[in-house]
This record gives structure tokens, C-alpha cells and sequence, in this order.
């Protein structure tokens, strides 16, 4: 795999890679901590619709090419590497829902999201790779945080493409059982078209209501009734 020396410190950090590598996995495994699986998530951010986590296994042998952080790719580019992925590694989805989101929290609600899928997979994982500065609570192996870690393992970022494609889908959906929002286009986040969407027909089951804009409105609405 090709390197990267960070231009603003020369020979610091030559390890750093250009793209993702399996230098984290090959690590894992020479501890005998085999099979490992990367763990990423999607929809942090948004004001509407669930988080989406992914956990791969990949193979080896059979690693899809050009894998990197989702948000480096593509739409097209993360469509085709997300059958390649589902062809030739091993994974698992799980989700957390805005209701969910709003009673425990987005950080804990994405963790959760990540450990369900790391205990779905076909294979159990004996080490695995987060993104982030959190390892899931309640893993039945060894976990690790990875800061940055969709460009630096290939599981993780195999495991950030899945959960935004199927994310960016599970939103489309959401577009047409609430029409009006423009989730098939915006996925949640908070554009100005969401923000006008929300102001003109009021926020609808998909909201996360404990997120800013939406929670200021709720306790005003609640402050009238109580009134």
C-alpha cells in the first residue's frame, strides 16, 4: 500500500497510510485475535432518521478494491463498492431509532447501533476495530478505538460504506412515506429546506427531538399548553 508523509511534518508520521490498509487487522491477528471486524456508523448529524452501524469481517484474501472513508467516495463509487463488499466479506447492520436517538443519546444510541451489529455477524469477531475515541459497551471480544479509522483499517472503511449506503436508502424511503421534508435528498441533515420543511408542516416520527432546532420548539409547545 502507498504511504503518506504529512506535508507540514516531513518523516513525522511515515506510517500514515495514503488510504486505508490491513495493517490494523494484520496486527490483531499476529496477537492471535482473529477473526476482526470493523465497526462504523452513519447519521450522526442529522435532525431526522435513525443511525445506521456497520461491522465487516473482511477476507483476506478477497478485499475489494479502492475501499476508503465513505464521505472520500462517491455516490456511484459507494454503490458499486457496496455490492463488492457484501459479495466477499462478511456483515452485519443495526440501526437505532430517533425515538431511541432521543432517550438515550446520539454518542450512546451510535455505540449501541455498533455493538448489535458486531453481535449480528455470521462469524464471531475476536477483536474489534470503532471508529472513534469509543469502543461499544457489552462487546463479547476485545475492542479498540480507532480516531479517524474509515482512512486508516479497510474494515472500517468497508463498514462506513455499507451503513451510508443503506442509510442514504433507508432515507429515500423515508422521503416518500413523509413527503414534503426532501429526506430523499438532504438524508436529515439540517439544509435550509429541512429547517423550512420543519417550520411549514412541523416536525413528523422521524425527528429527533432532543436535537437543536427541534427541542427548543417542544418545550416552547409545552410551556403554552401548561399555560
Amino acid at each position: 500500500m502507498k504511504r503518506r508523509t504529512p506535508p507540514d511534518s516531513p518523516g513525522l508520521f511515515p506510517d500514515l497510510p495514503l488510504v486505508p490498509d490491513f495493517s490494523l487487522e494484520s496486527r490483531a491477528k499476529r496477537r492471535g485475535l482473529w477473526p476482526v471486524a470493523g465497526t462504523d456508523e452513519a447519521g450522526r448529524g442529522p435532525l431526522a432518521g435513525p443511525v445506521v452501524a456497520a461491522a465487516v469481517v473482511l477476507d483476506p484474501k478477497r478485499i475489494p478494491e479502492g475501499l476508503n472513508d465513505s464521505k472520500k467516495l462517491s455516490a456511484v463509487q459507494r454503490e458499486a463498492l457496496y455490492y463488492l463488499i457484501l459479495e466477499q466479506a462478511t456483515v452485519s447492520i443495526a440501526s437505532s431509532s430517533p425515538r431511541r436517538i432521543d432517550l438515550i443519546d446520539i454518542r450512546k444510541a451510535s455505540l449501541d447501533a455498533m455493538r448489535r451489529a458486531v453481535a449480528g455477524l455470521q462469524i464471531e469477531a475476536r477483536h474489534v476495530l470503532a471508529d472513534g475515541r469509543d469502543v461499544p459497551m457489552g462487546l463479547t471480544c476485545s475492542g479498540e478505538a480507532v480516531v479517524k479509522g474509515d482512512g486508516r483499517s479497510v474494515s472500517i472503511a468497508a463498514a462506513s460504506i455499507i451503513a451510508k449506503v443503506m442509510r442514504d436508502r433507508m432515507m429515500v424511503r423515508a422521503g416518500l412515506v413523509y413527503p414534503g421534508y426532501g429526506f430523499e435528498v438532504h438524508a436529515g441533515y439540517g439544509t435550509d429546506r429541512h429547517r423550512s420543511a420543519i417550520v411549514t408542516h412541523g416536525p413528523c416520527p422521524l425527528h429527533r427531538m432532543s436535537f437543536r432546532p427541534l427541542k427548543p420548539a417542544t418545550v416552547d409547545q409545552d410551556d403554552r399548553l401548561d399555560r
